[in-house]
């Protein structure tokens, strides 16, 4: 364990050389001597990212080595670096400081938070716990905002973690992961159906991920690439520093830091390992037929071209998730049959839900049958509610404000949704913001009213963005007028 390790400050430019992991006991068996070599050159970006090459490197040239020896590359550039990483709009943690306020004094501040850190004196404070709407809006879900300067340090270890770890993630993964995208998953999806003609698709709902996931498990899985104590001390005081609700602070013995931004790569490592290696190291070769797993974070989904194989996969699920103290969802883990219609059908099989998109099997303009996508139904009636609500407490903002911010929820929802195939439920989007956004004018006095010739008159004026198909599968930007 990192924890148990001492450490030793280090004033170099250059890696320590990783130690080979013990096979069989997983134990370090040796320290690890440094490369001497002194940083120069003008502090910024530029010198962090070459830090962050050389580091990522040296995973790829060693996967079965543990690194004992990083810490030393976090100084105050690398703290600057995470800092202009870090997003300043987002509410204020438990102590109510804001971007703006750090960043008076940005650089005492940061240079307070790196001794803390290296001298293990940082105390992880808890994340604030609020609840924001799931699915389609009638139900809550929790998520915590940590503090500001808590999201510097959690950005600066993960940048550390990310240069390693990505050198080990599999190709099928795309959650959270530099220059891959939820839309990249989605087209490898469509692609690989039209490819395989369908299937059956296993979609896999694990309950509570986050919540849930184990820290010995956790911890067992970062021993075999980081031992640096410095940074497994502060990672493990993420983990135990609890949430604060209404005063009240809960300490957590599962799950990781929620909202961190050290948590989606600790999900990626924790999944890594217990889905994505086992289904291509253990399962594929155990198979008839082709198959092929795609994941968003904890979104996945498992297409099979044969049914006894995809029955098989989801007997042994449960229990491979179980051991690693994750569950499935018994209702939403479900087989469903994808194959290609015959030619003579009329209509698809089943359909399935990944990332947003409702995917099924449709008719193509030439008659053929192709694997189409729209927006999901929860996704939209969500989006349409959350439209509403702000038309509702804006409405007696100036026509103007209220018109720019509706082009930028638009703008969004396109840039998201807009998709090939998905032209006809962004209209259908568009249509309802118009309705709704006309609605709550109308009801801003009880004088002033909406009237329709008044509205469309209103919208030759403020022209709202029409739906646009941003994501081709064709690799080309179409708009539909």
């Amino acid at each position: 364990m990192g924890d148990r390790e001492s450490e030793r400050l280090h004033s170099t430019e250059e890696l320590g050389e990783p130690v080979p992991r013990d096979p069989k006991e997983g134990r370090e068996p040796h320290s690890m001597e440094l490369l001497e070599g002194k940083m120069e050159g003008i502090p910024g970006p530029e010198t962090v990212s070459t830090k962050l090459q050389k580091i990522a490197e040296l995973a790829g040239k060693a996967p079965e080595m543990a690194f004992t020896s990083l810490n030393h590359h976090i100084n105050i550039d690398w703290l600057l670096e995470a800092y202009r990483r870090t997003r300043k709009d987002k509410a204020p943690g438990i102590d109510g400081q804001t971007a703006k306020e750090y960043e008076k004094n940005l650089l005492e501040n940061l240079n307070n938070l790196l001794e803390r850190f290296k001298s293990g004196m940082y105390k992880a404070p808890p994340v604030k716990r609020v609840y924001i709407p799931k699915g389609d809006g009638s139900k809550t879900r929790p998520i915590g905002i940590p503090t500001f300067e808590d999201k510097i340090l959690q950005r600066a270890v993960t940048m550390v973690l990310g240069a390693i770890f990505e050198k080990d993630f599999l190709d099928c993964s795309y959650g959270y992961r530099p220059k891959r995208s939820a839309h990249q998953a989605i087209q490898r999806l469509w692609e690989q159906l039209m490819e395989m003609g369908g299937g059956f698709v296993l979609e896999l709902d694990i309950q509570k991920f986050f919540d849930t996931l184990d820290h010995s498990q956790l911890r067992s899985f970062l021993d075999q690439r980081v031992r640096d104590g410095v940074i497994r001390r502060t990672i493990d005081k993420w983990l135990k520093a609890g949430v604060m609700e209404e005063g009240a602070l809960w300490r957590l013995e599962i799950g990781t830091p929620q909202g961190g931004v050290i948590s989606p790569i600790l999900a990626n490592l924790y999944l890594h390992e217990v889905l994505d290696l086992w289904f291509h190291r253990d399962v594929l070769p155990r198979l008839k037929d082709t198959a092929v797993l795609i994941r968003f974070a904890d979104d996945a989904v498992l297409v099979f071209a044969s049914e006894s194989d995809a029955k098989r996969v989801m007997e042994v699920l449960p229990k491979r998730f179980g051991r690693y103290g994750l569950a499935l969802h018994p209702q939403k883990t479900k087989l469903v049959d994808f194959k290609r219609p015959s030619n003579g059908g009329s209509s698809g099989p089943g359909s399935f839900d990944l990332l947003g998109f409702t995917h099924f099997w449709g008719k193509s303009r030439k008659g053929r049958w192709a694997v189409k996508r729209r927006t999901a139904k929860d996704r939209f009636a969500r989006a349409l509610k959350k439209v509403s609500e702000w038309c509702m407490k804006q409405r007696h903002l100036p026509v103007g404000d209220q018109y720019r911010s509706l082009c930028r929820k638009l703008a969004g929802h396109n840039q998201y949704y807009g998709i090939t195939g998905n032209y006809y439920a962004l209209e259908r989007f568009y249509r309802s913001v118009r309705m709704v956004w006309r609605k709550w004018l109308d009801r801003r006095s009880q004088k002033a009213k909406m009237s329709w010739d008044r509205y469309n008159r209103l919208l030759d004026m403020y022209r709202l963005p029409k739906p646009r198909v941003v994501h081709s599968v064709y690799a080309r930007s179409e708009t539909m007028v």
